[in-house]
Protein backbone atom coordinates (compact mmCIF):
# COMPACT_ATOMS: atom_id res chain seq x y z
CA UNK A 1 0.00 0.00 0.00
CA UNK A 2 1.24 3.76 -0.66
CA UNK A 3 1.20 5.88 1.86
CA UNK A 4 0.80 9.84 1.55
CA UNK A 5 3.48 11.86 3.19
CA UNK A 6 1.47 15.41 3.83
CA UNK A 7 3.39 18.41 5.62
CA UNK A 8 0.47 20.43 6.90
CA UNK A 9 2.71 23.86 6.80
CA UNK A 10 2.36 27.76 6.80
CA UNK A 11 5.65 29.85 8.30
CA UNK A 12 2.93 32.07 9.20
CA UNK A 13 1.18 31.19 12.82
CA UNK A 14 -2.52 31.62 13.74
CA UNK A 15 -3.45 30.09 9.98
CA UNK A 16 -5.48 27.04 11.31
CA UNK A 17 -2.40 24.58 10.65
CA UNK A 18 -2.89 22.41 13.92
CA UNK A 19 -6.73 22.81 13.43
CA UNK A 20 -6.34 21.26 9.51
CA UNK A 21 -3.87 18.39 10.72
CA UNK A 22 -6.39 17.40 13.29
CA UNK A 23 -9.74 17.80 11.63
CA UNK A 24 -8.70 16.43 8.11
CA UNK A 25 -7.14 13.79 10.11
CA UNK A 26 -10.78 12.50 11.32
CA UNK A 27 -12.16 13.41 8.16
CA UNK A 28 -10.21 10.50 6.30
CA UNK A 29 -10.62 8.47 9.07
CA UNK A 30 -14.14 8.52 8.23
CA UNK A 31 -13.72 7.96 4.88
CA UNK A 32 -11.92 4.53 6.20
CA UNK A 33 -8.46 5.98 5.39
CA UNK A 34 -6.16 4.91 8.30
CA UNK A 35 -4.32 7.78 9.19
CA UNK A 36 -1.29 8.70 11.02
CA UNK A 37 -0.87 12.16 12.70
CA UNK A 38 2.86 13.48 13.86
CA UNK A 39 3.02 16.66 15.71
CA UNK A 40 6.13 18.06 14.95
CA UNK A 41 5.11 21.36 16.92
CA UNK A 42 7.27 21.75 20.40
CA UNK A 43 3.94 22.92 21.76
CA UNK A 44 2.10 19.80 20.93
CA UNK A 45 -1.38 21.20 20.37
CA UNK A 46 -2.21 18.60 18.09
CA UNK A 47 -1.16 16.05 20.85
CA UNK A 48 -3.49 18.26 23.44
CA UNK A 49 -6.25 18.50 20.57
CA UNK A 50 -6.65 14.63 20.55
CA UNK A 51 -7.02 14.24 24.16
CA UNK A 52 -3.33 12.69 24.40
CA UNK A 53 -0.89 12.64 27.09
CA UNK A 54 1.76 10.69 26.97
CA UNK A 55 2.35 8.89 30.14
CA UNK A 56 5.73 9.43 31.90
CA UNK A 57 8.40 7.86 30.18
CA UNK A 58 7.03 6.94 26.98
CA UNK A 59 8.43 7.51 23.48
CA UNK A 60 7.53 10.80 21.68
CA UNK A 61 8.44 12.65 18.26
CA UNK A 62 11.50 14.02 20.44
CA UNK A 63 12.75 10.48 21.45
CA UNK A 64 12.50 9.11 18.21
CA UNK A 65 14.77 12.07 16.87
CA UNK A 66 17.29 11.14 19.27
CA UNK A 67 20.45 10.04 17.28
CA UNK A 68 22.40 7.88 20.20
CA UNK A 69 19.68 6.21 21.63
CA UNK A 70 16.53 6.49 19.35
CA UNK A 71 13.38 5.35 20.17
CA UNK A 72 11.42 3.12 17.15
CA UNK A 73 8.32 5.18 15.85
CA UNK A 74 6.55 2.05 15.92
CA UNK A 75 6.76 2.11 20.03
CA UNK A 76 5.79 5.36 20.23
CA UNK A 77 2.36 5.16 17.95
CA UNK A 78 -1.12 5.79 20.46
CA UNK A 79 -3.45 5.00 19.05
CA UNK A 80 -6.80 7.87 19.52
CA UNK A 81 -10.14 8.20 20.86
CA UNK A 82 -11.30 7.44 17.29
CA UNK A 83 -11.10 4.30 14.91
CA UNK A 84 -8.38 4.80 12.41
CA UNK A 85 -6.69 7.90 13.55
CA UNK A 86 -3.07 7.42 15.46
CA UNK A 87 -1.08 10.19 17.01
CA UNK A 88 3.10 10.50 17.41
CA UNK A 89 2.83 12.50 19.87
CA UNK A 90 4.92 15.92 20.66
CA UNK A 91 6.50 16.81 23.85
CA UNK A 92 7.74 20.19 25.44
CA UNK A 93 11.22 18.69 25.32
CA UNK A 94 11.92 19.06 21.32
CA UNK A 95 12.17 22.51 21.57
CA UNK A 96 15.64 21.59 22.78
CA UNK A 97 15.97 20.08 19.61
CA UNK A 98 16.80 23.03 17.79
CA UNK A 99 20.37 23.46 19.66
CA UNK A 100 21.04 19.75 21.04
CA UNK A 101 20.95 18.81 17.07
CA UNK A 102 22.67 21.48 15.93
CA UNK A 103 26.06 19.77 15.21
CA UNK A 104 25.00 16.68 14.23
CA UNK A 105 25.80 15.68 10.44
CA UNK A 106 22.80 15.09 8.67
CA UNK A 107 20.44 16.48 10.88
CA UNK A 108 18.20 16.87 8.49
CA UNK A 109 17.44 13.54 7.79
CA UNK A 110 16.94 12.43 11.18
CA UNK A 111 13.25 12.55 10.87
CA UNK A 112 13.13 10.59 7.51
CA UNK A 113 15.20 8.10 8.99
CA UNK A 114 13.01 7.56 12.49
CA UNK A 115 10.32 7.18 10.03
CA UNK A 116 11.52 4.55 8.11
CA UNK A 117 10.35 1.68 9.82
CA UNK A 118 6.83 3.14 10.41
CA UNK A 119 3.67 0.40 10.09
CA UNK A 120 2.75 0.36 6.40
CA UNK A 121 -0.86 0.21 7.35
CA UNK A 122 -1.03 4.16 6.95
CA UNK A 123 -2.64 5.37 3.88
CA UNK A 124 -1.81 8.85 5.08
CA UNK A 125 0.47 10.54 7.46
CA UNK A 126 -0.26 14.24 8.16
CA UNK A 127 2.42 15.93 10.07
CA UNK A 128 1.84 19.34 12.51
CA UNK A 129 4.88 21.28 11.39
CA UNK A 130 6.14 24.73 13.99
CA UNK A 131 4.68 28.27 12.46
CA UNK A 132 8.53 28.94 11.56
CA UNK A 133 11.28 27.49 9.53
CA UNK A 134 13.18 25.61 11.88
CA UNK A 135 14.85 22.25 11.67
CA UNK A 136 12.47 20.47 12.83
CA UNK A 137 10.21 22.23 9.79
CA UNK A 138 13.17 21.20 7.48
CA UNK A 139 13.20 17.67 8.64
CA UNK A 140 9.51 17.51 7.58
CA UNK A 141 10.61 18.73 4.35
CA UNK A 142 12.97 16.51 3.76
CA UNK A 143 10.70 13.51 4.65
CA UNK A 144 7.32 14.32 3.25
CA UNK A 145 6.16 14.08 -0.69
CA UNK A 146 3.55 16.37 -0.32
CA UNK A 147 2.89 19.60 1.51
CA UNK A 148 -0.53 21.44 2.04
CA UNK A 149 -1.10 25.07 2.89
CA UNK A 150 -3.53 26.67 5.30
CA UNK A 151 -3.66 30.09 4.36
CA UNK A 152 -6.20 32.53 6.25
CA UNK A 153 -7.78 34.88 4.37
CA UNK A 154 -6.10 37.64 5.72
CA UNK A 155 -3.54 40.38 4.26
CA UNK A 156 -0.47 39.15 6.30
CA UNK A 157 -0.95 35.31 5.68
CA UNK A 158 -1.22 36.11 1.79
CA UNK A 159 1.84 37.71 2.06
CA UNK A 160 3.62 35.26 4.10
CA UNK A 161 2.57 32.67 0.77
CA UNK A 162 5.79 33.71 -1.30
CA UNK A 163 8.50 33.28 1.66
CA UNK A 164 7.13 29.49 2.18
CA UNK A 165 6.95 28.94 -1.75
CA UNK A 166 10.77 30.21 -2.36
CA UNK A 167 11.26 27.48 1.12
CA UNK A 168 10.23 24.71 -0.42
CA UNK A 169 11.71 25.29 -3.68
CA UNK A 170 15.15 25.44 -2.21
CA UNK A 171 14.44 22.06 -0.65
CA UNK A 172 13.23 20.60 -3.67
CA UNK A 173 16.62 22.02 -5.21
CA UNK A 174 19.12 20.96 -2.42
CA UNK A 175 17.54 17.95 0.05
CA UNK A 176 14.15 16.86 -1.57
CA UNK A 177 13.74 16.37 -4.80
CA UNK A 178 10.22 14.46 -4.64
CA UNK A 179 8.73 17.38 -2.72
CA UNK A 180 5.45 19.27 -3.87
CA UNK A 181 2.72 21.82 -3.05
CA UNK A 182 -0.16 19.98 -2.72
CA UNK A 183 -2.83 22.52 -2.77
CA UNK A 184 -3.78 25.83 -0.60
CA UNK A 185 -6.82 25.64 1.49
CA UNK A 186 -8.26 29.16 2.41
CA UNK A 187 -9.20 29.13 6.33
CA UNK A 188 -11.19 31.11 8.53
CA UNK A 189 -13.15 32.61 5.24
CA UNK A 190 -15.98 34.39 6.66
CA UNK A 191 -18.41 35.86 3.55
CA UNK A 192 -19.31 38.91 5.74
CA UNK A 193 -16.44 40.50 5.72
CA UNK A 194 -14.77 42.18 2.65
CA UNK A 195 -11.29 41.32 3.41
CA UNK A 196 -11.93 38.10 3.07
CA UNK A 197 -13.69 37.57 0.12
CA UNK A 198 -11.01 39.93 -0.96
CA UNK A 199 -8.29 37.98 -0.50
CA UNK A 200 -10.28 34.20 -1.22
CA UNK A 201 -10.46 36.34 -4.85
CA UNK A 202 -6.82 37.02 -4.97
CA UNK A 203 -5.72 33.14 -3.74
CA UNK A 204 -7.94 32.07 -7.26
CA UNK A 205 -7.03 34.19 -9.40
CA UNK A 206 -2.55 34.64 -8.73
CA UNK A 207 -1.11 32.90 -11.67
CA UNK A 208 1.41 32.14 -8.76
CA UNK A 209 -1.29 29.96 -6.70
CA UNK A 210 -5.01 29.59 -8.58
CA UNK A 211 -4.13 26.32 -10.11
CA UNK A 212 -3.59 25.21 -6.17
CA UNK A 213 -6.45 26.25 -4.15
CA UNK A 214 -8.96 23.80 -3.33
CA UNK A 215 -12.43 24.54 -4.10
CA UNK A 216 -13.42 24.12 -0.25
CA UNK A 217 -12.46 27.14 1.61
CA UNK A 218 -13.05 26.69 5.54
CA UNK A 219 -14.80 28.69 6.97
CA UNK A 220 -14.53 30.51 10.37
CA UNK A 221 -16.66 28.95 13.12
CA UNK A 222 -16.70 29.06 16.90
CA UNK A 223 -17.79 25.10 16.77
CA UNK A 224 -14.08 24.25 15.90
CA UNK A 225 -12.74 25.93 18.51
CA UNK A 226 -15.72 25.01 20.69
CA UNK A 227 -14.40 21.42 19.34
CA UNK A 228 -10.45 22.20 20.29
CA UNK A 229 -11.69 23.36 23.95
CA UNK A 230 -12.92 19.45 24.22
CA UNK A 231 -10.36 17.47 22.73
CA UNK A 232 -12.27 16.64 20.30
CA UNK A 233 -12.15 16.66 16.03
CA UNK A 234 -15.24 18.75 14.71
CA UNK A 235 -16.43 15.87 12.61
CA UNK A 236 -16.90 13.95 15.54
CA UNK A 237 -18.02 16.76 17.71
CA UNK A 238 -20.74 18.40 15.67
CA UNK A 239 -21.44 16.81 12.46
CA UNK A 240 -24.05 19.67 11.39
CA UNK A 241 -21.59 22.17 11.79
CA UNK A 242 -19.66 24.75 9.67
CA UNK A 243 -16.39 22.87 10.53
CA UNK A 244 -17.58 19.64 10.09
CA UNK A 245 -18.74 20.13 6.79
CA UNK A 246 -15.97 21.82 5.31
CA UNK A 247 -13.55 19.68 6.22
CA UNK A 248 -15.18 16.63 5.35
CA UNK A 249 -15.44 18.39 1.96
CA UNK A 250 -11.79 19.01 2.00
CA UNK A 251 -11.33 15.15 2.71
CA UNK A 252 -13.20 14.49 -0.59
CA UNK A 253 -11.11 16.90 -2.48
CA UNK A 254 -7.67 15.56 -1.29
CA UNK A 255 -8.86 11.72 -1.93
CA UNK A 256 -10.16 13.44 -5.48
CA UNK A 257 -6.46 14.72 -5.58
CA UNK A 258 -4.69 11.05 -5.10
CA UNK A 259 -7.69 9.10 -7.25
CA UNK A 260 -8.98 7.27 -4.13
CA UNK A 261 -12.73 6.31 -4.27
CA UNK A 262 -13.42 5.67 -0.47
CA UNK A 263 -16.09 4.04 1.55
CA UNK A 264 -17.42 6.25 4.37
CA UNK A 265 -18.63 5.68 7.73
CA UNK A 266 -20.92 9.20 7.72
Amino acid sequence: MKTRTIAVANEKGGVGKTVTVINLGAALSLKQQKVLLVDMDPQANATKGLGVEPEEGAPTVYDILDRESPAKAAEAIVQTAWQGLDLLPSHVDLSGSEVELADVVGRENLLKEALADLPEEYDFVLLDTPPSLSLLTVNVFTYARHVLVPCQTHPYAYAALEELFDTISAVKETINPDISILGIVPTFYDSRTRVSQRILDQLKTDENYRDLVFRTAVRANTTIAESADVCRPVVFYRKGSFGSVDYRNLADELLEKFGILADSTE
